[in-house]
């Protein structure tokens, strides 16, 4: 296999990557427990956050689901701050995947 061919290939590889990383971040996922529902778009980013329970007041209820929201996205852009670090430039390398 010669060169131009390899790299022909491994663009269209890197094509077919970024397409397949677009349609995921544009879906949105929910994860449910038996009080708690959390929706994230497949950025990993918190949509929302609904507390299912007839306990708590409405406003102390969207004061929690906002509060979980904000934890839950710092966490995550810690993580990914973390990945950026120690992987640096091979992070990069794959489109951003991580």
């Amino acid at each position: 296999m010669n060169l131009q061919a390899l790299m022909k290939q491994a663009q269209s590889m890197q094509k077919n990557i970024m397409d397949s990383k677009s349609k995921i971040e544009a879906m949105e996922f929910i994860g449910e427990s038996e009080l708690v529902e959390v929706k994230m778009n497949g950025k990993k980013e918190v949509i929302s956050v609904k507390i299912k329970s007839d306990e708590l007041e409405k406003d102390d209820i969207e004061i929690l689901e906002d509060m979980i929201t904000l934890a839950v996205n710092d966490a995550i852009s810690k993580i990914n701050k973390e990945i950026n670090d120690k992987m640096g430039s091979q992070a990069g390398a794959f489109g951003d995947l991580f």
